[in-house]
């Protein structure tokens, strides 16, 4: 640090006076103090503007260590190459450890999940067929009998039989397995026209669905499946707890969208259902929602008065949305057998249906009901449960579910 002194050693107070250039020969090169290991300060006589001499003076200066001053800096380490990267290889580990990752086991084939119907439709069939029987009047009416017992249905049962009759007389069957194989494409085709899956369309928004039933059909089970169906295929869901007249049915569909993470629009028990439901499709066209599934209270069939709030519940969805619903949509448990046509029948004339589920087909012997739900209301039927899982509800498919009640090899020996 710098000290500006008179030549008496006084200090000058203030800005210092602007320095001249010092002459050569009034200072000591710093090479030669280098040289004499020394620190010699550096002392310039400075004239100011009043005359007075200034001398500038320099603090002393830390000696120089050649050992370490003049060391020249260590040159720094070479960064390491990058690892090569094969991105064949890599790929190939990536395969590997996928292949390696445990698969989860495939879902049970729906003959597994129908053992109970096929059981009872091939062990009253499959035993007319066993032995190759001669082809006349007492096989058919013996195939007529067996076909009604396994809830086929009188009257698909009987039309079934009567269009083999007419074949075998013609003597299209060269023997009983060829008319095996008739009736097998004959039941196909009677409810092939009416497996038609609920697809989503992309107008309206939202599309609103009605789900109908009576007591422990398993409509808010069904609507909980459905809702992670849909939110899985890409579409935003909402649900309305329209049954306010069963007090667990409302938190029941409220853990359904928890599960699901759908929203729920609820109010308290005994709540005016048809408030709840107009409440939440307001909501659904405000939010932007894809589709909109609506619960409704249990009811039977035989129950007048409540049949009519459905009516009224369609009427007010009517006014925000003059198509609404878009699909009413009846879920009817085929544990009932052929009292789901009674059920089917009262519900479709109070409120219109236009799509059947059948549930807890898997734990029934009377899933050949399916059939003659098919050929007397004529409905589409959109979906089979066949267990608790959500991947249980499946899309019904009519060649699987003929091939599970009755297998092609069935009467071989």
């Amino acid at each position: 640090m710098f000290k500006w002194l008179r030549k008496d050693k006084t200090e000058v107070r203030g800005r210092p006076p602007e320095l001249a250039t010092p002459p050569d020969e009034s200072l000591t090169p710093a090479s030669e103090a280098v040289a004499a290991d020394i620190a010699v300060p550096e002392v310039a006589t400075v004239v100011s503007e009043a005359g007075a001499e200034l001398v500038v003076e320099a603090s002393p200066e830390r000696p120089v260590d050649p050992a370490t001053d003049l060391q020249p800096e260590p040159e720094p380490e070479p960064e390491p190459e990058p690892e090569f990267f094969d991105p064949a290889l890599a790929f190939s580990s990536a395969i590997d450890a996928i292949a390696a990752e445990p698969r989860p086991a495939p879902p049970p084939r729906l003959s597994e999940r129908l053992a109970a119907s096929a059981r009872a439709l091939t062990g009253s069939v499959g035993t007319l067929f066993k032995r190759n029987p001669k082809l006349d009047e007492d096989l058919l009416e013996d195939l007529e009998t067996a076909l009604i017992q396994a809830d086929i249905g009188v009257v698909a049962s009987t039309e079934l039989v009567e269009g083999l009759r007419v074949r075998m007389r013609k003597r299209e069957f060269a023997d009983a397995h060829e008319l095996l194989a008739a009736l097998r494409k004959s039941l196909h085709g009677l409810i092939a026209n009416y497996a038609l899956p609920l697809q989503i369309p992309a107008t309206p928004r939202p599309f609103v669905i009605l789900t109908v039933g009576v007591n422990g059909a398993g409509k808010t089970t069904t609507i909980g499946k459905l809702a992670m169906r849909y939110k899985l295929a890409g579409h935003s869901v909402m649900l309305a707890a329209g049954d306010t007249f069963r007090a667990a049915a409302v938190e029941q569909l409220k853990t359904w969208g928890e599960r699901n993470q759908v929203p729920v629009v609820a109010q308290g028990s005994g709540a005016d259902s048809a408030s709840v439901i107009f409440d939440a499709l307001q909501a659904a066209k405000s939010r932007n929602i894809d589709v909109l599934i609506a619960d409704t209270a249990g009811r039977l069939h035989t129950q007048g008065h409540l049949m009519q709030e459905l009516a009224k519940v369609k009427r007010v969805l009517g006014k925000i949305d003059p198509g609404a619903p878009h699909e009413t949509l009846l879920v009817i448990d085929g544990g009932t057998g052929q009292n789901a046509l009674n059920q089917a029948k009262q519900f479709n004339q109070a409120v219109g249906v236009t799509g059947v589920v059948v549930t807890k087909l898997d734990g029934t012997a009377k899933g050949g009901m399916v059939f003659a739900l098919c050929r007397e209301l004529g409905l589409p039927l959109r979906f089979i449960g066949v267990g608790e899982k959500r991947e249980d509800l499946r899309e019904f498919v009519a060649e699987e579910f003929v091939d599970a009640l009755l297998p092609p090899e069935l009467g071989r020996v």
